[in-house]
C-alpha cells in the first residue's frame, strides 16, 4: 500500500480530476448538436432558431476568456472554477427542462458563460501543482479528454435518448457535472502548500515556493506586459481554432454533400478525424515536454512542435482539397486535424511559461483568439460556399491561415517572461533611486531558485526634501 502510495503523487490525482472536468464539459457543450433534429421536431423549430440556439453559446464563451482567467488570478482558480462548474451544470439540467426556444436560447448563454471562464481557470489551476517539465504533457492529456468527449458524445447522447428521451440526457450529463463539482471541491487545492497529503519532496519537484499563491492574489494585474507578451500567442490561437471550428461545424455537411457519404457512413467518418485529434492532443504535450527535458531550451521545445503541427495540416489540407477519392479525402482530414491538434496543448502551455501567475488572464487571452474564431469561420465559410457552390475556397483560405500561424509561432519567445518584465522594472526603479511599494505580491513567484529575494523597501518619505527661504 505504501509502495502504491509513492507512484501516484497528489498532483497526478488532481490532474485526474481536470482530465474527468474537461470529458465533461465538452460533452455538455456539444450535446446539443447531437439532440438537435429531436429537439426540432418536437417544437417545430426552423433552421434560424435552431442557428440561434447554437450560437447563443460562442458570445458569451469568448467574452468570458479574460474574464473568468483574471477571477481565477485574482481570487484563486478553485472558488472560480466552482461557481463556474455550478453555472454550466445547471444550465446543462434546466436545458432538460426547456420548452420554447427562448428558453433554449437561454439555457445556452448561461452555458457560454459557465464554459467560457473554464479553461482559462483551469490553466491557473496548473500554474502551482505543474512542474515546467510536465506542463505539457498535463495540457495535452486534458485536451485529449475533451476531445474524447466530442468524440463519444454522439453514441453516449443517442444511448440515452433510445431509452428515456432527449431531456433525460441532459438532465443525466447535468447531474454529472454538479457530482464533478463536489469532487473539484474535496480533491483541489490552489496551492500545495494548502493540500494536507502533499510531501516535501513532491512540493520541491514542483518548484513551489512557500506563499507564492498569497501573493499572487494581492498583485496587480500587469495588462499593458499581458498583452505584449500575449498577443502573438493569440495570432496563432485564432488561426488554429479558425481551422478547428470548420472541424467542428461543418464536417459532416462536407462529407455528405462534397464527398457523397450517407449517413451511416457519417457516423464513423467523422468520428476518425476525432479521434486522430485525441491523439494529437497528448502526443503534442509529451513531445514538447520531451524536448525540453533534452534540450533545456524552452522556446525551441515549444516552438517546434508549434511549427511542426501547423506546418504538417497544411501539408495534409492542400492535398484533401484536390483529392478525387472519398476514402482519401477522409485519410488527408484525419490526418491534418492530427497535426492541428499537436499544437493544442502547447497553446495552452503557453500563459503558463510566459505570464506564470497571470497565467488565468493570459491563458483568457490567448483563447479569445480561438472565441472569435468561432464567432467569425461558421459564417464565412458557410457564406464562401454559398456564393462559390464548393467548399474548395474556404479551406484554401483556412489553409493560407495555417500558413500565418505558422509563420507567427517562430517569432514566440518564451524567456521573455511578464514575471522577467516586473523584476527588471523592480530593478530598474531600485537603481535609479525610484519608490516602489512594500507588497509582497511585488516579488514574483519563482522568482527565487535558492538566492534570498531582494526585498524592496518604500522610502519613509512622502515628497523630496525642500529648502525654505
Amino acid at each position: 500500500m505504501q509502495l502504491f502510495n509513492r507512484r501516484i503523487k497528489t498532483r497526478h490525482i488532481i490532474l485526474a480530476v481536470m482530465c474527468l472536468m474537461y470529458f465533461i464539459s465538452y460533452i455538455d457543450r456539444v450535446n446539443i448538436a447531437v439532440a438537435a433534429p429531436l429537439i426540432r421536431h418536437e417544437m417545430g423549430l426552423t433552421s434560424g432558431q435552431l442557428g440561434l440556439v447554437f450560437s447563443a453559446f460562442a458570445y458569451p464563451y469568448a467574452i468570458m476568456q479574460v474574464v473568468g482567467g483574471w477571477l481565477a488570478d485574482k481570487y484563486g482558480p478553485k472558488r472560480v472554477l466552482i461557481g463556474l462548474s455550478l453555472v454550466w451544470g445547471l444550465a446543462t439540467l434546466a436545458t432538460g427542462f426547456a420548452g420554447s426556444v427562448s428558453m433554449l436560447v437561454a439555457v445556452r448563454f448561461i452555458l457560454g458563460i459557465g464554459e467560457g471562464g473554464a479553461f482559462p481557470t483551469a490553466t491557473r489551476a496548473f500554474t502551482y501543482w505543474m512542474p515546467v517539465a510536465e506542463r505539457g504533457f498535463a495540457q495535452g492529456i486534458t485536451h485529449s479528454f475533451a476531445r474524447l468527449g466530442g468524440a463519444v458524445t454522439p453514441p453516449l447522447v443517442l444511448a440515452v435518448v433510445a431509452t428515456g428521451g432527449w431531456r433525460d440526457a441532459f438532465i443525466l450529463l447535468g447531474a454529472a457535472s454538479l457530482a464533478w463539482t463536489v469532487l473539484f471541491l474535496c480533491v483541489f487545492t490552489n496551492s500545495p502548500e494548502q493540500n494536507r497529503h502533499i510531501t516535501p519532496e513532491e512540493t520541491a519537484e514542483i518548484g513551489y515556493c512557500e506563499g507564492d499563491c498569497d501573493r499572487a492574489k494581492h498583485a496587480v494585474t500587469p495588462w499593458r506586459k499581458l498583452i505584449h507578451r500575449m498577443w502573438l500567442v493569440t495570432v496563432v490561437d485564432f488561426c488554429y481554432g479558425w481551422l478547428l471550428w470548420v472541424y467542428l461545424t461543418w464536417l459532416p455537411s462536407y462529407l455528405k454533400e462534397s464527398r457523397g457519404f450517407d449517413l451511416k457512413q457519417l457516423a464513423l467518418f467523422t468520428a476518425l478525424p476525432l479521434m486522430a485529434g485525441v491523439i494529437g492532443d497528448t502526443l503534442g504535450g509529451v513531445v514538447s515536454d520531451k524536448l525540453f527535458k533534452v534540450t533545456g531550451r524552452l522556446r525551441f521545445a515549444r516552438c517546434a512542435v508549434l511549427v511542426v503541427g501547423l506546418g504538417g495540416s497544411l501539408a495534409f489540407l492542400l492535398p484533401m482539397i484536390s483529392a478525387t477519392n472519398p476514402l482519401t479525402a477522409v485519410w488527408f482530414l484525419s490526418a491534418s486535424f492530427f497535426f492541428l491538434e499537436i499544437t493544442n496543448p502547447v497553446l495552452w502551455t503557453l500563459p503558463l511559461d510566459i505570464a506564470g501567475k497571470y497565467a488565468g488572464t493570459a491563458g483568457g487571452m490567448m483563447n479569445t483568439g480561438f472565441g472569435v474564431a468561432g464567432m467569425v469561420s461558421p459564417v464565412v465559410f458557410g457564406f464562401l460556399i454559398e456564393k462559390t457552390g464548393s467548399y474548395n475556397v474556404p479551406f484554401t483560405i483556412s489553409a493560407a491561415l495555417l500558413a500565418v500561424g505558422m509563420v507567427a509561432a517562430l517569432f514566440i519567445d518564451t524567456g521573455k517572461t511578464v514575471e522577467a518584465d516586473e523584476r527588471r522594472e523592480a530593478e530598474a526603479l531600485a537603481g535609479s533611486g525610484g519608490s516602489v511599494q512594500n507588497d509582497p505580491a511585488s516579488v514574483p513567484a519563482f522568482a527565487s531558485t535558492g538566492s534570498p529575494p531582494v526585498r524592496l523597501e518604500r522610502h519613509h518619505l512622502r515628497r523630496p526634501l525642500r529648502w525654505r527661504k
